[in-house]
Protein backbone atom coordinates (compact mmCIF):
# COMPACT_ATOMS: atom_id res chain seq x y z
CA UNK A 1 0.00 0.00 0.00
CA UNK A 2 1.33 3.45 -0.91
CA UNK A 3 1.82 5.88 1.93
CA UNK A 4 0.54 9.44 1.55
CA UNK A 5 2.46 11.86 3.74
CA UNK A 6 0.67 15.00 4.87
CA UNK A 7 2.98 18.01 4.92
CA UNK A 8 2.25 21.46 6.27
CA UNK A 9 3.86 24.87 6.51
CA UNK A 10 5.00 25.26 10.11
CA UNK A 11 5.36 29.03 10.50
CA UNK A 12 5.06 32.40 8.78
CA UNK A 13 2.55 33.84 6.32
CA UNK A 14 1.46 30.41 5.06
CA UNK A 15 1.41 28.74 8.50
CA UNK A 16 -0.89 25.74 8.66
CA UNK A 17 -1.31 25.33 4.89
CA UNK A 18 -1.24 21.69 3.85
CA UNK A 19 1.12 20.85 1.01
CA UNK A 20 0.48 18.28 -1.68
CA UNK A 21 2.97 15.47 -2.01
CA UNK A 22 3.47 12.51 -4.29
CA UNK A 23 2.31 9.01 -3.44
CA UNK A 24 4.91 6.29 -3.44
CA UNK A 25 8.66 6.27 -2.88
CA UNK A 26 9.79 8.72 -5.57
CA UNK A 27 10.12 11.49 -2.98
CA UNK A 28 11.14 11.44 0.68
CA UNK A 29 9.71 14.59 2.26
CA UNK A 30 11.53 16.09 5.22
CA UNK A 31 9.69 15.23 8.44
CA UNK A 32 7.99 18.16 10.17
CA UNK A 33 10.10 17.77 13.32
CA UNK A 34 13.31 17.89 11.25
CA UNK A 35 12.06 20.89 9.27
CA UNK A 36 11.04 22.72 12.44
CA UNK A 37 14.43 22.11 14.06
CA UNK A 38 16.27 23.20 10.90
CA UNK A 39 14.36 26.48 10.66
CA UNK A 40 14.84 27.18 14.37
CA UNK A 41 18.60 26.93 13.76
CA UNK A 42 18.65 29.26 10.72
CA UNK A 43 15.74 31.57 11.60
CA UNK A 44 17.94 34.69 11.70
CA UNK A 45 19.23 34.06 8.17
CA UNK A 46 15.86 33.68 6.44
CA UNK A 47 14.44 37.24 6.19
CA UNK A 48 15.20 38.73 2.75
CA UNK A 49 17.30 35.70 1.74
CA UNK A 50 17.51 34.41 -1.82
CA UNK A 51 17.04 30.65 -1.57
CA UNK A 52 17.79 27.73 -3.87
CA UNK A 53 15.98 24.44 -3.15
CA UNK A 54 17.74 21.64 -5.08
CA UNK A 55 16.20 18.15 -5.40
CA UNK A 56 13.13 20.07 -4.27
CA UNK A 57 10.58 17.23 -4.31
CA UNK A 58 7.35 18.81 -3.04
CA UNK A 59 9.00 22.20 -2.41
CA UNK A 60 8.32 21.95 1.33
CA UNK A 61 11.68 23.40 2.45
CA UNK A 62 11.76 26.33 0.02
CA UNK A 63 8.11 27.13 0.72
CA UNK A 64 8.81 27.15 4.45
CA UNK A 65 11.64 29.64 3.81
CA UNK A 66 9.34 31.88 1.73
CA UNK A 67 6.62 31.72 4.37
CA UNK A 68 9.16 32.85 6.97
CA UNK A 69 10.29 35.90 4.97
CA UNK A 70 12.77 34.80 2.31
CA UNK A 71 12.76 37.24 -0.60
CA UNK A 72 12.77 34.72 -3.44
CA UNK A 73 13.21 30.98 -3.97
CA UNK A 74 14.24 28.90 -6.98
CA UNK A 75 13.13 25.26 -6.92
CA UNK A 76 14.95 22.64 -9.01
CA UNK A 77 13.88 19.05 -9.58
CA UNK A 78 14.31 16.70 -12.53
CA UNK A 79 10.77 15.30 -12.20
CA UNK A 80 7.92 16.90 -14.14
CA UNK A 81 5.49 15.58 -11.54
CA UNK A 82 7.47 17.15 -8.69
CA UNK A 83 7.61 20.48 -10.52
CA UNK A 84 3.83 20.40 -11.02
CA UNK A 85 3.27 19.67 -7.30
CA UNK A 86 5.67 22.49 -6.30
CA UNK A 87 3.78 24.97 -8.49
CA UNK A 88 0.44 23.84 -7.03
CA UNK A 89 1.82 24.22 -3.50
CA UNK A 90 3.17 27.70 -4.31
CA UNK A 91 -0.23 28.74 -5.68
CA UNK A 92 -2.14 27.36 -2.67
CA UNK A 93 0.21 29.14 -0.22
CA UNK A 94 0.02 32.37 -2.29
CA UNK A 95 3.82 32.40 -2.67
CA UNK A 96 4.02 31.79 -6.43
CA UNK A 97 5.04 35.41 -7.16
CA UNK A 98 8.20 34.96 -5.06
CA UNK A 99 9.35 31.76 -6.75
CA UNK A 100 10.64 30.11 -9.89
CA UNK A 101 10.38 26.36 -10.60
CA UNK A 102 12.89 24.71 -12.94
CA UNK A 103 12.54 21.16 -14.24
CA UNK A 104 15.76 19.55 -15.38
CA UNK A 105 18.99 17.76 -14.58
CA UNK A 106 20.42 19.28 -11.41
CA UNK A 107 23.98 19.73 -12.68
CA UNK A 108 22.98 21.23 -16.03
CA UNK A 109 20.53 23.56 -14.27
CA UNK A 110 23.14 24.79 -11.77
CA UNK A 111 25.40 25.60 -14.72
CA UNK A 112 22.60 27.60 -16.38
CA UNK A 113 21.89 29.46 -13.14
CA UNK A 114 25.58 30.39 -12.98
CA UNK A 115 25.52 31.74 -16.53
CA UNK A 116 22.68 34.05 -15.47
CA UNK A 117 24.91 35.38 -12.66
CA UNK A 118 22.45 34.33 -9.94
CA UNK A 119 23.82 33.84 -6.43
CA UNK A 120 22.03 32.62 -3.32
CA UNK A 121 22.20 33.24 0.42
CA UNK A 122 20.96 29.76 1.32
CA UNK A 123 21.04 26.56 -0.72
CA UNK A 124 19.07 23.53 0.45
CA UNK A 125 19.96 20.04 -0.85
CA UNK A 126 17.88 16.95 -0.24
CA UNK A 127 19.11 14.41 -2.81
CA UNK A 128 18.29 10.69 -2.85
CA UNK A 129 20.20 8.96 -0.08
CA UNK A 130 23.28 6.74 -0.55
CA UNK A 131 24.22 8.04 -4.03
CA UNK A 132 27.08 10.41 -3.09
CA UNK A 133 25.02 13.29 -4.49
CA UNK A 134 25.72 15.67 -1.60
CA UNK A 135 29.44 15.65 -2.41
CA UNK A 136 28.91 15.90 -6.18
CA UNK A 137 26.36 18.71 -5.83
CA UNK A 138 28.59 20.73 -3.49
CA UNK A 139 31.43 20.44 -6.00
CA UNK A 140 29.08 21.66 -8.74
CA UNK A 141 27.90 24.60 -6.59
CA UNK A 142 31.51 25.62 -5.99
CA UNK A 143 32.46 25.23 -9.66
CA UNK A 144 29.52 27.40 -10.73
CA UNK A 145 30.01 30.00 -7.95
CA UNK A 146 26.28 30.35 -7.20
CA UNK A 147 26.55 30.86 -3.43
CA UNK A 148 27.21 34.30 -1.95
CA UNK A 149 30.46 34.61 0.05
CA UNK A 150 28.57 34.60 3.38
CA UNK A 151 26.04 32.02 2.21
CA UNK A 152 25.32 28.62 3.68
CA UNK A 153 24.49 25.25 2.17
CA UNK A 154 22.28 22.84 4.09
CA UNK A 155 22.25 19.19 3.05
CA UNK A 156 19.88 16.51 4.28
CA UNK A 157 21.33 13.01 4.04
CA UNK A 158 21.27 9.55 5.53
CA UNK A 159 23.00 9.28 8.91
CA UNK A 160 25.31 6.59 7.46
CA UNK A 161 26.34 8.61 4.38
CA UNK A 162 30.03 9.48 4.49
CA UNK A 163 30.17 13.25 4.17
CA UNK A 164 33.67 14.77 4.38
CA UNK A 165 34.29 17.70 6.71
CA UNK A 166 35.69 19.62 3.73
CA UNK A 167 34.45 19.46 0.15
CA UNK A 168 36.33 21.72 -2.23
CA UNK A 169 36.17 25.20 -0.73
CA UNK A 170 33.32 24.32 1.64
CA UNK A 171 33.65 23.25 5.27
CA UNK A 172 31.03 21.49 7.36
CA UNK A 173 30.62 23.42 10.59
CA UNK A 174 27.59 21.71 12.07
CA UNK A 175 25.76 18.40 11.78
CA UNK A 176 22.43 17.62 13.42
CA UNK A 177 21.13 14.04 13.65
CA UNK A 178 17.47 13.01 13.77
CA UNK A 179 17.19 9.22 13.88
CA UNK A 180 18.54 7.99 10.53
CA UNK A 181 18.43 11.49 9.02
CA UNK A 182 21.26 14.02 9.31
CA UNK A 183 21.45 17.69 8.36
CA UNK A 184 24.91 19.06 7.51
CA UNK A 185 25.64 22.79 7.35
CA UNK A 186 28.41 24.04 5.05
CA UNK A 187 29.97 27.42 4.40
CA UNK A 188 32.98 28.68 2.49
CA UNK A 189 36.35 28.44 4.21
CA UNK A 190 36.81 31.46 6.44
CA UNK A 191 33.08 32.29 6.45
CA UNK A 192 32.19 30.34 9.59
CA UNK A 193 28.77 31.19 10.97
CA UNK A 194 27.80 30.62 14.59
CA UNK A 195 24.58 28.61 14.50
Amino acid sequence: MEEYVILRVISGTAKGHKLKTIKGITTRPTADRVKESLFNIISGLIPKARVLDVYAGTGSIGIEALSRGAEFAVFVDKSNECSRIIRENLVSTKLIDKASVITGDIFITLNKISKNNKKFDIIFLDPPYKKNLVVETLKCIEKNAIIKPEGIIIAEHDFDDEIPEEIGGFKRYRCQKYGMTAISFFTGMGDMINL
